[in-house]
């Protein structure tokens, strides 16, 4: 299961890890056995899910959900992030200045932007902390370029991670957003706090009106 913390730094070239840099997904994994998802059983495991993703990660996904119809969301074992994050993602380039990036969230009501480094993933920022960046300097920061800024740290994650997993680690990191990335180091989406009381208020909201 892919889950990494970059830490933090200026986005000069790429600040993914190593892993999502041409790897394939199924290189992630330790595991040993060679036992696909039997989708006649009512549950799936991140294992399983890791080892059927060996043979297409569309087939994976098409076997996980066979192998866990019937259950909630969030009471399934092995939830795939790609199940719940959002595909639309900004992303602006490194040499953008905080303005524009404001204004670029602005534009599209969006509360996270990529910041990209030659084509590359070069951080990942949230509109609070941009602010809250902006309240420790000068007037004139608002024309300062990403590039010279130190970015914060930032969680990565593969579309196959357990988004349980994913969860516990935003909280002990304290960080309301993972960067969901494929295994060529491609953004694939964003999976937000929002995201995931959006999960568990819709579980409350069909329990409520049982």
């Amino acid at each position: 299961m892919s889950i990494f913390v970059s830490e933090p730094g200026r986005p000069v070239g790429t600040r993914l890890p190593e892993v999502f840099r041409g790897r394939r997904v199924g290189d992630v994994s330790e595991l040993t056995e060679g036992q696909p998802i039997n989708p006649e059983r009512g549950e799936a495991t991140d294992a399983e899910f890791q080892l059927a993703a060996r043979s297409g990660r569309h087939r994976a996904l098409e076997e996980y959900g066979a192998a866990a119809s019937g259950e909630r969301k969030d009471q399934r074992p092995y939830l795939p992030v790609s199940t719940i994050c959002s595909p639309v993602l900004y992303s602006l380039p490194a040499s953008a200045t905080v303005a524009e990036a404001i204004s670029l969230m602005d534009e599209h009501g969006a509360n996270h932007l990529v910041v990209t480094a030659d084509t590359h993933v070069a951080g990942l920022v949230a509109q609070q902390w941009l602010l809250a960046w902006l309240h420790e300097h000068n007037a004139n920061a608002m024309e300062q370029s990403l590039t010279h800024i130190e970015l914060p740290a930032f969680l990565t994650a593969s579309p196959e991670t357990d988004a349980h997993q994913l969860a516990r680690l935003m909280l002990a990191h304290q960080l309301n957003a993972a960067l969901v990335v494929e295994d060529q180091g491609n953004p694939a989406g964003i999976v937000t706090s929002t995201d995931y009381l959006r999960l568990y208020a819709s579980v409350g909201g069909q329990q409520g009106s049982v």
